[in-house]
């Protein structure tokens, strides 16, 4: 095991140890020796048992058949979530199949940043992993599940499940992907026509015809960002079974894991031999091996965020200074897009998650001693699954890359240190990709001011042709308390412009840009935020700004006597937040934590987890 993989695995033991202590407890109170539906009385079991269809009922009066819940994310607006309606009626066959039986319990929101890009709605999207982690409970609230499978992708859909989830610690859980969608245009192309069209060389027309071409079907977007990082995520904690992740969405592969998943978390109730709750996956050591794993990808900022609070509701603490440790000594294994020119289904046919974590392991980055879904060991994760007769059986993973442009070796890595470095001075800390940069000379900017109080202020200035010089674009007011910290990921087209034309150009902001991010060199989650009196709320266009990745610096270059002198710039929020119904997330809004304690209203008020 490399020493700092063990040093920071030790000090997170270390730090946690009273609240994973509390939690652990909490987690043994609330198991049950049978089935927990015999626990109600009478006229409560009469309720759960009034809406059964077929064998539903004749299962819930015995009271040694597993009752497992199912958590969905469904809709058909989002594509990544469009395939699971066809699940659960395949996942009750597979359960009563492996001896018990499955009730769609709830079902809980999910938006797609995709589309919200830019628009209000997107206001409301962090704020909604708080609402998912919540329906996540009430679903399973009724206390007569024997363990749950979630059913969840994309951005904050997965780290809600999760967070919700581990309030129920005690119950085995099982996430099942729905995988993404088949490669279309290529994201190089995508992104030309988008410049284009913001030059004015093209139209509406041809913009949308290559979007179109690039999301094209029910599935994951096949880019590298939250919602792919959310899955390999996944899959770094043993909350997937081995190689799910990346199966297309809609082939039969895709299907018979279904199946395989559903049967294997029958089998880890306490009603068993195998008992395995969710507590037990979610550790210490399955967390470090997530962040390493996204570090050795270039993963999404944004998971900065949510493994924070992913990790605190499993009774865990971890920092940005975990982050940054972990990703020193992370090898850059994977170039995908935005670090690459493939996509998600170019590193699956590379080798995909087998060869990654057999790579890590070699290397002594990861734990092995781990407990997952699919047993104890992450060993087992070397293997990739494949379709035999309709049924899932797992072979040995490849040992080397079918394309080492996609997937590269411990012994000789793509980068020598990992996608994410932290950020720190006078203007607070904030988080820098640096795996989606060409050159190393972008990871150090130094330049003047050009504040913005809104995303849309710095697209006027574009249209404006202001923007042609030198600057650190300042975005402020767009951190969790003042708007619910929306994703800024349409500046990038401009700023990217900028940068061709020959400028120098940084981007700091409290908001967020997701893995998608591209070119641009930024400090974002900038915290503490503007709004709660951060020291952005006192730049000044023209002021000179350092971003210096290599010595991890983030500093306002003004002297301190100058600094006191100004008063905080103030803004006027009103207006994102009414309008769209963004109004009624007020009450979450106000008590969301700063970025690196996970943006989470969740644990505002307590502390016991």
């Amino acid at each position: 095991m490399h020493t700092t993989v063990q040093k920071v695995t030790n000090r997170i033991i270390e730090r946690s140890k009273s609240h994973r202590q509390s939690y652990l407890q909490r987690v043994e109170e609330a198991q049950s020796d049978g089935v927990f539906r015999d626990k109600l009385a009478c006229s409560n079991l009469a309720h759960g048992l009034a809406g059964c269809v077929g064998t539903c009922r004749t299962s819930l009066l015995d009271d040694e058949t597993p009752n497992i819940a199912i958590i969905s994310s469904y809709n058909d607006m989002v594509s990544a979530h469009q395939p699971y309606g066809e699940y659960p009626a395949i996942i009750k066959k597979s359960v009563a199949k492996a001896g018990g039986n499955a009730q769609f319990a709830g079902g809980v929101p999910a938006m797609c940043d995709g589309v919200t890009q830019g628009e209000h709605g997107m206001d409301m999207s962090l704020m909604s992993r708080d609402v998912i982690a919540m329906s996540t409970v009430i679903g399973l609230s009724h206390n007569v599940f024997d363990g749950a499978i979630l059913l969840g992708v994309c951005d904050k859909i997965l780290p809600g499940l999760l967070m919700g989830a581990l309030q129920f610690g005690h119950l085995p859980m099982i996430l099942i992907p729905a995988g993404p969608m088949t490669s279309g245009i290529a994201n190089k192309d995508k992104n030309k026509v988008r410049e284009a069209f913001a030059k004015g060389e093209v139209g509406e027309d041809e913009l949308l015809s290559s979007e179109i071409k690039a999301y094209h079907s029910p599935g994951t977007c096949t880019f590298y960002g939250t919602a792919n990082s959310n899955q390999l995520m996944a899959e770094m904690l043993g909350m997937h079974l081995p190689g799910s992740s990346f199966v297309n969405a809609g082939t039969k592969l895709r299907d018979a894991l279904t199946r395989s998943a559903a049967e294997q978390l029958t089998s880890l109730t306490h009603l068993g031999t195998n008992y395995t709750p969710l507590a037990h996956v979610i550790s210490e050591k399955s967390i470090v091996n997530a962040i390493v794993g996204l570090m050795a990808t270039g993963g999404s900022t944004n998971e900065t965020m949510h493994l924070v609070a992913i990790a605190r509701a499993a009774g865990i603490r971890i920092d940005w200074n975990d982050f940054a440790e972990l990703s020193d000594i992370s090898p850059l294994l994977v170039r995908i897009y935005p670090n690459g020119s493939g996509d998600i289904n170019s590193f699956q046919q590379a080798g995909g998650m087998a060869l990654l974590i057999r790579e890590l392991l070699k290397g002594g980055l990861i734990h092995e001693d781990v407990q997952t879904v699919a047993g104890k060991g992450l060993a087992r994760y070397t293997e990739a699954p494949k379709l035999e007769n309709d049924k899932t059986v797992w072979q040995k993973g490849p040992e080397q890359a079918g394309d080492p442009t996609v997937i590269s070796t411990v012994a000789s890595p793509f980068e020598t240190l990992g996608g994410i470095k932290v950020l720190s001075g006078n203007l607070g800390r904030a988080i820098m990709k640096i795996s989606a940069l060409a050159d190393g000379e972008k990871t150090f900017v130094e330049a003047p001011a050009m504040v913005f109080n809104s995303q849309q202020e710095l697209e006027d200035a574009f249209k404006a042709d202001k923007l042609n010089r030198d600057m650190v674009a300042v975005v402020r007011f767009q951190g969790p308390r003042a708007n619910g910290m929306p994703e800024l990921h349409k500046l990038i087209t401009y700023l990217s412009i900028t940068m061709d034309r020959g400028y120098t150009v940084g981007l700091v902001t409290d908001g967020r840009l997701s893995g998608a991010s591209g070119k641009v060199p930024f400090a974002i989650h900038c915290t503490p935020e503007a709004v709660t009196g951060g020291l952005l709320n006192k730049v000044q266009d023209g002021d000179m700004i350092l971003m210096d990745a290599h010595n991890s610096i983030l500093e306002l270059k003004v002297e301190e006597q100058e600094l006191s002198k100004r008063e905080a710039c103030t803004c006027d929020l009103d207006s994102t937040r009414h309008g769209l119904g963004r109004q009624i997330f007020a009450p979450l809004r106000k008590n969301l934590l700063g970025a690196e304690e996970g943006a989470s209203s969740i644990f505002t008020y307590t502390d016991e987890n």
